[in-house]
């Protein structure tokens, strides 16, 4: 060292803090003294339960986990500080099995398997937005932000301006109903364009079991099912020009005992071609979706407000029958009553025991009152929900009739015309209700008015003056009424266990697939009569259909029925077009990896700028000396080269790669920092034994010189990768950035964020992590005898010497410079096993 010539490097040239740096004409290593560890560390903590799932939001500084116990909690970058959390549930489900983000950060996304159920909540306030059910448990989960500005034109937001100025303001869903749905809640009855998010297109795409692939606008409606893969999912990345779909799964195959590692790349030009047209059909189809979820829950509204008490009558009046030993008719009964107000003994001891006149006011009460709640739920809700989705299927079939633009896509006009249709019949299935609820309440009124009356006589009860004066009119009325309600009907008994159906609002709420007990009577209609005698208005398709004996919610599950036809007809077509352009046969999946969480290995990225998707993995278990990095093109007219390289880390005492020996480092984990990083976790070696874990970024640079032009190499696609090893090109590659030893903690896997430069590192027990900011130094203590870094540090040899002498005192035996350098053993092995350019 007494020779090297040490000069002071300008700001710009010198090596990052944590880094290692050369001195010239030196053939020994060491140490600069004091250099701070790269990353500074922001938190660390212990959790309570096991950690299966981490992902960064890509626009702030937080972290979504998802741990064994099926709790997803949101936790900040300063101090690992804990934000929310959401706690397992039977409605949404209990075993968390992926995690994606929106690419705006606003809106997290969860799968689980338990209810086969994917979740939409919001980032904010910790509410869930929206969910829905598949066919198949979901495993891995990629949400894709496209960056094409087709995706974004002006006409695509005119689609939501319209909307908004012709249609009436949802009103707000009771709060009971607003826990389940909180775009429909008081703050947010009309939001749906919040949960669209941006106006530019985002897709999030689901893989599953067998082969199982769907990709959802918006993460709301499915505009593709993929079927051109097979195996389990365990990653998948759709590029951001939305040309190519990468996935890997998990085959098992007959022959083999243990499943292989396979990895498709499809071909998803249709969506690329068609964007702006995509774009519009899924903001539609989503403000259908929306609006059929808010018909659903204003129909379950409508349902609670039904309540049981309002059955008492029917269930009294059976019991009555088959009690009494009279052969006079219930309806006898109340008719001699009205017309001579005395009653027989048996409907004396009905009225005043059983039913009481107590209970008679508590009944007419709930009737009011239920009925009076059900009417304005069908006027404010139903109905306003329904000519929104009129008013949307419309302008769909508009779009649908423009064949050039979307017939490639799949919509179909006749069977949107079939939804319209469906839509109409449930608007008149609705009036009719109305109709049936507004009869009611005039006929129980007077009933109850008169009843209550006479059974005051009967226990001789004062009886109020307005209550005794009766109009001719009046009797009239509670006459007709008992003659259409109060008729024995012993084949209703067969069917419902009761004799009569006084209350006719029911039949209507009732989810099922049966008749109604007594449906409207049309005879006398002049509409109706008018319509069945014509030849040209019967079968009209100007019409709506009308099913005057079907219920309301099995008009419901009609609309369902052929709003669904709708959706599922684009999402077949674009499913039917993706093909597979690419298939490669990886390695077999050893039967230890599969007990272990596998966060990021295999993991993707889109490189956006070059339209250039990566896949980096292992091929030796859960610890590999050489990690591979797969390259290609989301354009498949492009050809690349280098398209598959290996990288391995050196014995780093060496001078020269050629005398590396075999590599003292393995890979644990890698995840793609950005286009340039990669973020890794090393394990260090000595004589088979464990030395340090690692946290280093890797320059994509080293891997991948550009001035080297090997020609391209050809595998034997019969052959699985890993039989094929030594074909395959290595790169010994060293540390040029920022690395630091991860003292005390057996790290192991690694989630990272190159927009926020943010890393959360996760030990193998799944309970300890730590975070990093990887753009800042580490604050270590710095002596306070070290030159500033703005000095000048040139001299002569007499100058370095008199430096050495005034620290060789110093109880840091790491000086910069001394005259006979002398490396204590225990520092000398601990160099061998930190990254970094060692000179």
């Amino acid at each position: 060292y007494r020779e090297a010539a040490v000069t002071r490097a300008p700001a710009s040239e010198r090596p990052p803090a944590g880094c290692f740096f050369k001195v010239q004409g030196g053939e020994r290593r060491c140490r600069g003294r004091n250099i701070m560890p790269a990353f500074r560390q922001v938190g660390e903590k212990q959790l309570p339960n096991e950690i299966l799932y981490m992902v960064w939001s890509p626009k702030r500084d937080l972290i979504a986990l998802a741990n064994k116990t099926g709790e997803v909690l949101l936790h900040r970058l300063a101090h690992f500080q804990r934000v929310w959390s959401l706690a397992p549930n039977e409605n949404t489900g209990k075993e968390v099995t992926s995690l994606a983000w929106r690419p705006d950060g606003k809106v997290l996304a969860f799968s689980l398997a338990d209810t086969q159920r994917v979740v939409l909540c919001d980032v904010e306030k910790a509410e869930i937005l929206h969910y829905f059910t598949l066919e198949n448990a979901v495993t891995c989960m990629y949400w894709a932000e496209v960056t094409d500005q087709k995706s974004a034109t002006s006409s695509i937001s005119l689609i939501d301006e319209e909307g908004s100025l012709v249609l009436p303001k949802l009103p707000a869903l009771p709060k009971s109903y607003s826990t389940s749905a909180k775009i429909f809640s008081e703050e947010k009855s009309d939001e749906v364009t919040k949960l669209l998010g941006d106006k530019r297109l985002n897709v999030l795409v689901l893989g599953g079991d067998c082969g199982f692939i769907e990709l959802y606008a918006y993460g709301m409606y499915k505009i593709a099912t993929v079927t051109r893969v097979v195996g389990r999912c365990l990653d998948l990345c759709l590029s951001s020009d939305l040309k190519a779909l990468s996935v890997i799964t998990e085959v098992q195959l007959s022959k083999e005992p243990e499943p292989i590692i396979s990895y498709f790349q499809l071909d998803t030009t249709l969506l690329s071609d068609c964007l702006p047209e995509v774009t519009r059909m899924a903001r539609k189809f989503t403000h259908i979706s929306t609006l059929l979820q808010y018909q659903k829950l204003s129909l379950a509204c409508m349902c609670e407000a039904w309540e049981d008490i309002l059955m008492q009558m029917d269930l009294r009046l059976t019991k009555f029958v088959q009690e009494k030993n009279t052969k006079t008719s219930v309806q006898e009964e109340f008719m001699q009553l009205l017309m001579w107000g005395k009653a027989s003994p048996e409907l004396q001891s009905l009225l005043m025991s059983q039913l009481t006149v107590k209970g008679l006011k508590k009944l007419g009460q709930s009737i009011e009152s239920s009925y009076s709640s059900i009417q304005k739920l069908v006027i404010s809700h139903l109905q306003s929900g329904s000519e929104a989705l009129l008013f949307h299927l419309n302008e769909l079939k508009g779009m649908a009739m423009w064949k050039q633009k979307y017939q490639p896509l799949g919509l179909d006009v006749p069977a949107i015309e079939d939804a319209i249709n469906a839509v109409g019949t449930f608007i008149l299935k609705a009036n009719e209700l109305l109709q049936v609820i507004d009869s009611s309440m005039k006929s129980f009124k007077a009933f109850f008015r008169w009843l209550y009356a006479a059974m005051l006589r009967m226990s001789d009860d004062h009886v109020l003056p307005e209550l005794n004066k009766m109009t001719h009119r009046d009797v009239s009325f509670v006459a007709d009424f008992l003659s259409e309600h109060f008729k024995e009907a012993p084949e209703l008994y067969d069917q419902k266990g009761q004799y009569f159906n006084v209350e006719r609002v029911g039949q209507y709420l009732k989810d099922e697939d049966d008749d109604l007990v007594t449906p409207p009577e049309t005879e006398g209609n002049p509409w109706y009569s008018f319509l069945q005698n014509s030849v040209h208005l019967k079968d009209s398709p100007l019409l709506f259909p009308y099913y005057p004996n079907k219920s309301l919610h099995y008009v419901k599950r009609l609309v369902e029925g052929q709003i669904d036809c709708c959706l599922q007809k684009p999402a077949e077509v674009i499913g039917n077009s993706v093909c597979q352009v690419f298939y490669m046969p990886l390695y077999k999946l050893n039967p230890s990896d599969s007990v272990v969480p596998r966060f990021s290995l295999p993991s993707f990225w889109n490189d956006k700028s070059s339209n250039l998707q990566y896949v980096v993995f292992t091929m030796h278990g859960t610890e590999s000396p050489r990690i591979y990095i797969l390259r290609r093109p989301t354009d498949l007219s492009r050809s690349i080269s280098n398209r598959l390289i290996a990288a391995e880390f050196g014995d780093f005492l060496c001078n020269s790669k050629t005398e590396s020996k075999e590599s003292q480092f393995s890979f644990l984990d890698v995840d793609f920092y950005d286009d340039e990083l990669l973020t890794v976790v090393l394990k260090g070696h000595m004589d088979n034994k464990e030395k340090c874990r690692i946290l280093a970024q890797l320059p994509m640079s080293s891997i991948y010189n550009i001035e080297e032009t090997e020609e391209e190499l050809s595998f034997d696609s019969g052959k699985r990768l890993d039989e094929q090893i030594d074909h395959i090109p290595v790169r010994t590659v060293t540390v040029e950035n920022q690395s630091r030893i991860l003292e005390n903690m057996k790290a192991q896997y690694i989630a990272v964020n190159g927009i926020r430069k943010v890393s959360c590192v996760l030990s193998s027990n799944l309970r300890h992590v730590r975070v990093f900011e990887m753009d800042v130094e580490d604050d270590g203590e710095v002596d306070e005898e070290e030159e500033p870094e703005s000095q000048d540090v040139s001299g002569t040899k007499e100058e370095m010497e008199e430096t050495a002498n005034a620290h060789g005192n110093s109880e840091n035996n790491e000086t910069a410079v001394v005259k006979n350098p002398v490396l204590p053993e225990d520092d000398a092995s601990s160099l061998e096993y930190v990254p970094g350019t060692w000179s």
